[in-house]
């Protein structure tokens, strides 16, 4: 039986919890895996992270917190995934995962010089998505969920763009043969974004965003969907 390990990096916003639950049940449910074969590990509260090794699969969540804040529990999580990455585990960044995972690998992670990407946009896949086995048969371009600040800056020399958009050039990567990055957000829904508009409302316009516009991007993304899953079946074979 296969079995994974979420690394929950934050909490979502109270409102959106008691409606629709938090990260760590948004990342199982898209992972498709019934609850007893997942761990949930809080990287803020608890110190002592978990042999990866034991695991088929690691996902790490979003958060709220920026990686260059430079948490003492941040940076215990990019060691750890440093040496994950090396022990050949199948693993998964979303979003603040996704830049750890550029840190841990020797890349540069900070604010985006444009501001913050948020609402459901379009990605496009790089040629390289081809032959990669988590992106390849998906449609070269396809929507996705989105909300974020900070961004890769620079990729470690061993990464591989994946998916990117004329806001984002790291949309999606890959560092070896079976760590991946996204910095869209595979598990959200469309309730999920339109509350994360909802609850940022005021500071998007305080910046001179248009609400209007940003709550009219929403829709569905069942391709990017399709992430999660993928990749619960890659660790999945890899047991066999």
């Amino acid at each position: 039986m296969s079995r994974f390990i979420i690394i929950k990096a934050g909490a979502t916003f109270p409102n959106i919890s008691r409606k629709y639950g938090d990260f760590e049940d948004w990342t199982r449910q898209g992972l498709g895996v019934p609850p007893e074969q997942v761990l949930v590990f809080d990287a803020i509260h608890d110190h002592c992270l978990p042999c990866a090794k034991e695991f088929d699969g690691v996902v790490v969540t979003g958060s709220h917190s920026m990686v260059t804040d430079g948490h003492d529990w941040s940076e215990r999580l990019i060691k750890w995934i440093a040496k994950l990455v090396d022990s050949g585990v199948p693993f998964l960044g979303i979003c603040y995962g996704h830049q750890l995972l550029t840190r841990a690998a020797g890349g540069t992670v900070g604010y985006h010089p444009q501001g913050q990407e948020i609402g459901t946009v379009d990605i496009e896949l790089l040629p390289e998505s081809s032959t990669d086995q988590l992106f390849q048969g998906l449609p070269s371009q396809f929507p996705v969920h989105t909300t974020h600040s900070q961004t890769v800056l620079s990729l470690p020399s061993n990464a591989i763009r994946l998916a990117a958009n004329a806001f984002e050039k790291c949309h999606a990567i890959r560092i070896g043969e079976c760590a991946w990055g996204v910095q869209f957000h595979p598990e959200y829904d469309t309730h999920i974004m339109n509350s994360y508009i909802e609850e940022q409302a005021g500071k998007l316009e305080s910046a001179g965003r248009n609400l209007t516009e940003i709550y009219g991007t929403v829709r569905e993304t069942p391709q990017a969907a399709t992430i999660l899953r993928k990749f619960a079946e890659i660790c999945k074979h890899g047991d066999q």
